[in-house]
């Protein structure tokens, strides 16, 4: 409880500095129709941290891979119909993806807690995305709330929008421009990999051909991940990777990012990014202060379709 007050204190403290609403956005939709969503939410996400700390970098995956796809609506929560194959076996997310068991229980106890459906999925993925930040460390930003859920989903949208960790940094800033972020967007959201895990498949390829990686670093990560087998193996995004802090940064201007898409943003970046790299490893004010306005930039991308509903069950349409 002392968590969810203490992040109610935060949030009324920047209020006046950020927009509440964006079109039918607004930080207070379920203050009348449910009080108890988000105290409701919060506890099951603090829950769920404490059963395995991995899962708050989970969370707040679900809610990036949402919202890239389509806009965010919950569509990579819904598993796959004869209609549709769902985004759950998209490259990005097959075998990776992970924290839908902790989606569904949140889904049952806000229905619970509020008598009725009134909460979107897409609204609880953005919830659980801030309160897990918030219970690692990080700072608590607003939400703003009153997504509807799709009705569909797009295995093809997740494979070509959500961006590779073998990107380069070109393509890094095109796939955050397409969705109307900048820049700093994509310096300040990539700082999300301070908290959470990689799997080997998807860093082996830097750690024995990259030529920007600090090569003490690249030796220890060849016990985790082989040359061959081992493809779900994981490492530390960062060396303190259940703590939401700048420690991610500070690798990067060492040469020691996991991913080569994180590594690209300072080693491979112009000098914007290169800046604001360095900035943040040594500001932790700022970085947080960003990443709560980023997360609502990204937060605020509108769906594809202006069909949607209030799911019953996260994973499927009613």
């Amino acid at each position: 409880m002392a968590d969810i007050v203490r992040c109610f204190v935060a949030v009324l403290a920047i209020v006046v500095l950020i927009p509440i609403s964006s079109g039918q956005l607004t930080a207070d939709y379920y203050d009348k129709v449910c009080p108890q969503a988000l105290p409701t939410i919060k506890s099951i996400v603090q829950r769920a941290i404490m059963n395995e700390a991995r899962m708050g970098a989970s969370l707040l995956r679900l809610h990036f891979h949402d919202c890239f796809v389509n806009g965010c609506d919950g569509s990579d929560l819904l598993d796959d119909t004869a209609n549709f194959t769902g985004e759950k076996t998209a490259i990005p997310n097959l075998n990776s993806l992970r924290g839908f068991d902790v989606v569904d229980e949140i889904k049952e106890a806000v229905n619970s807690a509020c008598n009725g459906n009134v909460v979107s999925c897409a609204d609880i993925l953005a919830i659980a995305a801030r309160d897990s930040v918030n219970i690692l460390g990080g700072p608590c930003y607003n939400v703003l709330l009153g997504r509807k859920d799709s009705l569909t989903a797009s295995l093809a949208d997740a494979n070509a929008d959500i961006p590779s960790p073998f990107s380069n940094f070109a393509g890094l800033l095109s796939n955050f421009q397409s969705h109307g972020l900048d820049l700093k967007d994509l310096i300040v959201l990539s700082g999300g990999h301070t908290i959470g895990l990689a799997r080997c498949v998807s860093f082996r390829s830097r750690i024995y051909n990259g030529t920007d990686i600090n090569p003490s670093f690249a030796a220890s990560l060849k016990n985790v991940c082989p040359v061959n087998g081992g493809g779900n193996n994981t490492a530390p995004l960062d060396a303190t990777t259940t703590i939401f802090d700048t420690v991610y940064f500070q690798g990067l201007t060492q040469q020691k990012g996991l991913l080569h898409s994180d590594q690209e943003l300072f080693n491979g970046g112009n000098s914007q990014s290169v800046d604001l790299v360095t900035y943040y490893s040594n500001n932790r004010a700022a970085f947080w202060e960003d990443f709560g306005q980023s997360m609502i930039n990204m937060g605020n991308l509108p769906p594809a379709s202006s069909n949607g509903q209030v799911r019953l069950n996260c994973r499927k349409v009613n």
